[in-house]
């Protein structure tokens, strides 16, 4: 995903954002792959790294890296949403 693609999902995800509760940030924070799943992605990685992905395969891969970026983006929304209503509170983060 390129930088400038990047920005514009981040911003597209905006309005994601402004509806996060506190709990629904604390769980978006906290989400986390299952073992399977990273057993996958980390076999399409050595793949990728040794040049010998198939073509169904790197179809596959960028699309786990592409969720990956969005899940990511909300994780770092919900971080900033808990960070600023804590100071807010006059609690740390």
């Amino acid at each position: 995903m390129t930088n400038s693609h990047a920005t514009a999902l981040d911003r597209l995800l905006d309005p994601v954002a402004n509806c996060l509760t506190p709990e629904v940030a604390r769980r978006i924070v906290e989400l986390k792959v299952d073992s399977a799943l990273q057993s996958r992605l980390d076999e399409l990685a050595a793949k990728a790294n040794d040049g010998t992905l198939a073509a169904a395969e790197a179809q596959e891969y960028r699309e786990y890296v592409d969720g990956l970026d969005i899940v990511g983006i909300l994780k770092a929304k919900a971080r900033l949403f808990l960070s600023r209503r804590s100071a807010a509170n006059g609690q740390k983060p």
